[in-house]
């Protein structure tokens, strides 16, 4: 094992924690818990669930959030005294063991500085996602679908609830369209750099002859509002459609007109709902989702920037921002930042931290280039 100078290591260590800590205001963080505790504490908390819901997720998350911090340095401070000792010592199995712990705490450093990039105006928002199936026929559809098993998995793996609120499925197989909602502080910061095309390569399974297919799907983040947002959208720019929801295999929900496709007429932005049994609650569902898109063109407006958050995705050639290859070899590339893995697999199957970091480093870097 090459030697380390430990010394200097963990210099840095403290160098780039102090830097996390002054960006993340632990002061700022403990008063923020001392806030919501006190809030999560009232007798008549559980009055209004949804309300309540959202103190206690503000709280487990600002917790954990401080808790990794403390964490953090606590295992800097052992990793000074373990090579401390093994020096002292000459204990050289030790010193393989500090070395180990050594590239542990760099990489949860390095999770941890991308947190602290998560600065922009919505970053902090509960996320809602929506796929469309693009060019390429069957085959996108059924991208469309590995595409929501993907981030329905990423979601799980890190233990997001979420809520699948529309499905339009294709008639031969796959998606055409489905919108969810990730339900964790920072889901739009973390999914928003996942908006955009992506382009999968492989041997159609839908191809009798076994030919190579390409095709396209599209990814749109929004951030989910709050009721501090003050949307307010005139009865008279909507229309609102009933319908029966679709759906494989005779669901409950096939049974009634409870399905509710709005329409915001001044925009043209169509949004359609039918997770729920009632009408009611899925024109309520429709509502916040249809509330959630002019919240951001409302702000694209503002900052003069075409789609700076969703993006204008065509899921079409000359658009892609990631390329899924299953042949003629195995790929996953990002063609923004270049970030890559070998292992398509594993990534459909939801591990997609390293993407998202990528991006999000990528995305605070063209930032500070224009700024």
């Amino acid at each position: 094992m090459a030697s380390i100078d430990f010394s200097a290591e963990i210099k840095e260590l403290r160098s780039t924690f102090a830097s996390i800590e002054e960006v993340s205001d632990v002061e700022e963080l403990k008063s923020a818990i001392a806030e919501l505790s006190e809030a999560a504490g009232a007798p008549d908390l559980w009055d209004d669930p949804e309300a309540a819901q959202k103190v206690t997720s503000a709280l487990s998350h600002k917790q954990s959030e401080l808790e990794r911090l403390k964490t953090i340095e606590e295992r800097i401070d052992d990793l000074e005294a373990m090579v401390e000792l093994a020096e002292e010592e000459d204990e050289a199995d030790l010193l393989d063991d500090a070395a180990s712990e050594l590239a542990d705490i760099q990489a949860k450093l390095a999770e941890l500085e991308v947190v602290t990039l998560l600065s922009g105006e919505y970053d902090a928002r509960e996320a809602v996602v929506t796929i469309r199936s693009g060019a390429g026929g069957v085959d996108a559809a059924d991208f469309a679908e590995m595409l929501q098993r993907m981030y329905l998995r990423w979601a799980e793996n890190h233990g997001y609830p979420t809520t699948v609120m529309d499905t339009s499925y294709a008639e031969e197989a796959g998606l055409k369209s489905t919108t969810f909602e990730v339900k964790a502080p920072y889901a739009f910061g973390r999914l928003s750099v996942e908006a955009g095309t992506h382009r999968l390569v492989r041997i159609s399974p839908f191809d009798n002859q076994g030919r190579r297919q390409t095709s396209f799907a599209a990814v749109e983040v929004i951030p989910l509002i709050e009721q501090t947002d003050s949307i307010e959208i005139p009865e008279s720019d909507l229309k609102v459609d009933v319908f029966r929801s679709s759906g494989p295999g005779g669901q409950s929900v096939n049974t009634t007109d409870s399905a509710v496709r709005m329409t915001h007429l001044p925009t043209g932005i169509v949004v359609s709902m039918q997770n729920e049994k009632s009408q009611i609650q899925n024109r309520a569902a429709a509502l916040r989702v249809l509330q959630s898109r002019l919240l951001l063109l409302k702000k694209e407006q503002e900052d003069a920037k075409k789609k700076e958050l969703a993006g204008d995705v065509k899921a079409s050639w000359g658009d892609q921002m990631r390329s899924y290859v299953l042949n003629p070899y195995q790929m996953v590339k990002d063609l923004r930042t270049n970030y890559e893995e070998g292992n398509p697999q594993s990534v459909l199957d939801g591990n997609l931290d390293a993407f998202i970091d990528a991006g999000i480093r990528w995305r605070a870097s063209s930032r500070n280039t224009e700024d």
